[in-house]
């Protein structure tokens, strides 16, 4: 098996943790618009609109994780009025709403034309794998303790009108701009890097119909029940944070399907949800799967499998979400799972349509697949005794590939997808020891079907360079995904040199080794 180890890498005055201490606000204006509105066909405009500000991601697959503190968010109207969005510390990471969406927070802001937009970024930091042969696999954390107001910037492609009674703005983090190092890994143990979060902001509509594509889906949405309106067939989830936590208000109606339990009766505060939901106006979700995978969690995580052993029942797991009683890691944490119950989510319902069988067990199972697993209880030490995982569920994943061939089989389109070779599944399957193989890891089968949601402008076809959100199975050593939705890709970020270039508050990080992951026994 082989040997990880994680290094954590400091900036020259502040060492970044997971959690990220809140630190004086700087704020960065980005003006991208001007001129009046004021048309004969324009609206009216007075008094407030409630506004619910989203979160989203656009990555490639280069980067494991990226966090960032949002400190502020203002927006400035095109008389130069500004007004705040956002002014408490929130946490929130990237990589995982990668395609998706996420709310994050609802206020009342006057109607106006909005030409520009502040940021203010407290923290940050971006890790990424690297496995270096023979043996060793390696994590970089590169970090800010504080992001200077340089080095962020926030893109309007037109300007903003605030109207009507409510409406949605989307803050979408540009994660291949947002960060450039000269080497994940080092052999002198010095890396130069630099952390330029920028974003799009744009308008998004609501709609009341919950099956509506256009409404603003929230799709495998993890939290744990904090409270429970059984009046109203509604609860709120806190979200997996470990500080500022933020919650959000949950509706079951008629047409929610359950996994895990029977109904809305059967969930009880603390109890881990995943939720597929429609966000409303209000900030809410209006329910269309609520999934429990285990009743009796107390400890929940979410991420990409880094290994799996030959030898005996055991994991490493990258830690991007955490949520439970206990400390919080981060990281590459140890399972095993010799009496864990493995399941496959049930996010998509077309599974037993495809032309392949898919399967996902303790034999089967590889580096580089999103995995939801469950205990009830963490144990810290970094190796051995593991924590005993109750339940290993295989989550959906965004993969980021160039469209090479395409085909048909049944009732889907099968598009041969190239990944790059930074993505996990090619660069953790030569690591030696593992439970089961792969015959090409770079590349995936994806299967699209009618109930597949294309939000891509790009052409779904070969040359394209697409992201495809789903279940990634090893079928017998081929990659294959049952596609949920599809969205235009991001190009293949080429080996920078980060030391070469005139980037803004860049650092020359030495990479501490604070962990030695060792053999799996």
């Amino acid at each position: 098996m082989s040997t990880p180890r994680r290094r954590r890498s400091h900036s020259p005055c502040l060492q970044f943790v997971i959690s990220i201490l809140a630190l004086a606000a700087v704020a960065l204006t980005t003006a991208c618009g001007s001129g009046s509105m004021s048309t004969p066909s324009s609206p009216v405009l007075s008094g407030n609109t409630q506004v619910t500000l989203v979160l989203s991601g656009t990555a490639n697959d280069q980067l494991t994780e990226f966090d960032l503190g949002l400190q502020g968010i203002s927006l400035t109207s095109q008389s130069g009025k500004m007004v705040s969005v956002l002014s408490a510390l929130q946490r929130t990471e990237f990589i995982h709403i990668n395609g998706g969406i996420e709310p994050l927070v609802t206020v009342n802001i006057p109607q106006d034309v909005y030409t520009a937009a502040t940021v203010t970024v407290a923290g940050a930091g971006f890790t990424c794998l690297d496995f270096t042969a023979p043996d060793t696999l390696d994590s970089s954390t590169f970090a800010y303790g504080q992001t200077p107001s340089a080095n962020v910037t926030v893109n309007l492609s037109a300007p903003i009108t605030i109207t009507g009674d409510a409406m949605g703005l989307s803050l979408n983090l540009l994660v291949a701009q947002s960060a450039t190092y000269s080497a994940c890994y080092d052999p002198n143990a010095i890396s130069t890097y630099s952390i330029t979060p920028t974003f799009n902001l744009a308008p998004m509509a609501f709609s009341s119909e919950p099956t509506s594509p256009e409404n603003g889906k929230a799709n495998g949405f993890n939290g744990q029940v904090s409270s429970i309106d059984a009046a109203n067939n509604s609860f709120t989830v806190a979200l997996p944070m470990t500080e500022n936590t933020r919650t959000v208000s949950i509706a079951s109606v008629s047409s929610t399907t359950y996994q895990g339990i029977d109904n809305f009766s059967a969930l009880a505060v603390g109890t881990f949800v995943t939720v597929d939901g429609a966000i409303q106006p209000n900030g809410s979700l209006v329910a269309m799967r609520i999934a429990v995978e285990d009743t009796t969690a107390l400890q929940m995580m979410t991420g990409p499998l880094m290994q799996v052993s030959a030898g005996e029942p055991a994991l490493v797991l990258w830690g991007r979400q955490q949520q439970g009683t206990g400390e919080d890691v981060g990281g590459g944490q140890y399972f095993s799972f010799g009496n864990a119950a493995f399941r496959i989510s049930g996010q998509l319902a077309n599974l037993q349509n495809l032309p392949f069988t898919p399967a996902f067990s303790s034999s089967n199972m590889v580096p580089g697949q999103n995995v939801y697993v469950s205990a009830s209880t963490l144990v810290t030490s970094g190796g051995f005794p593991y924590t005993p995982a109750s339940t290993v569920t295989l989550i959906a994943q965004t993969i980021d590939g160039a469209v090479v061939a395409s085909s048909n089989s049944g009732g889907f389109t099968t598009y041969t997808v190239d990944l790059a070779s930074y993505d996990l599944f090619p660069m953790l399957a030569v690591q030696p020891g593992q439970a089961a193989l792969l015959t090409n890891p770079g590349e995936v089968e994806v299967y699209v079907d009618n109930n597949t949601q294309q939000l891509n402008s790009q052409p779904l076809a070969p040359g394209s360079t697409l992201r495809f959100y789903g279940l990634v199975f090893n079928d017998n050593g081929t990659l294959r995904m049952d596609c949920a939705q599809v969205n235009d890709g991001v190009a293949e970020t080429p080996q920078s040199n980060a030391s070469q270039q005139n980037l803004p508050e860049k650092g020359q990080a030495k990479a501490v080794r604070v962990r030695n992951f060792g053999r799996l026994r």
